[in-house]
């Protein structure tokens, strides 16, 4: 566990707040706010990328990295509702931030980003995801979207493989 915590942590510092904080300030300087309401949406982002963090190492005994993999899918807390919540919720705290300073250079950046994230998952995560859970990934990936979250949580079956 202290394994799980300390590679998190390291991999939270290395990744979501590299893409969602140093480099919107690079490309912005995080200028005057614009629009203060857009603050709710990075604060939701930000809760929604530790919260995601905090599920791998509790449920899945692991860490987000390629390199340290979970002992076992996640697929509780927010994942019942999306199955990429970190990369939503760092998107939208780089979204938030485009709208909350305005700024049109952070919205190309966001949806850059975005695209970057969704070709990784499609090519390189889920398939190793089905490889190595097989059966249970793809119930879970049949009953929860990958990008727009759910209005209810999913509930698993029970069915294994």
């Amino acid at each position: 566990m202290v394994k799980a915590v300390l590679g998190s942590t390291a991999f939270f510092f290395a990744a979501p707040c590299v893409v969602a904080g140093l480099i919107p300030w690079w490309i912005n300087g995080w200028e005057e706010p614009r629009f203060w309401p857009a603050l709710l949406v990075v604060i939701a982002g930000v809760i929604v990328v530790v919260r995601a963090f905090v599920r791998f190492v509790r449920e899945g005994r692991g860490t987000p990295a390629p390199i340290a993999p979970t002992e076992q899918l996640v697929v509780g807390g927010d994942f019942r509702f999306v199955r990429n919540p970190m990369y939503v919720g760092v998107v939208s705290a780089v979204l938030g931030q485009a709208l909350l300073f305005l700024d049109p250079r952070l919205l190309a950046y966001g949806v850059g980003a975005w695209l970057v994230m969704a070709s990784f998952v499609r090519w390189y995560e889920e398939p190793l995801l089905r490889q190595r859970y097989a059966s249970q990934y793809d119930e879970y990936r049949e009953a929860v979207p990958a990008w727009i979250p759910r209005v209810r949580p999913w509930r698993r079956t029970g069915r294994r493989g």
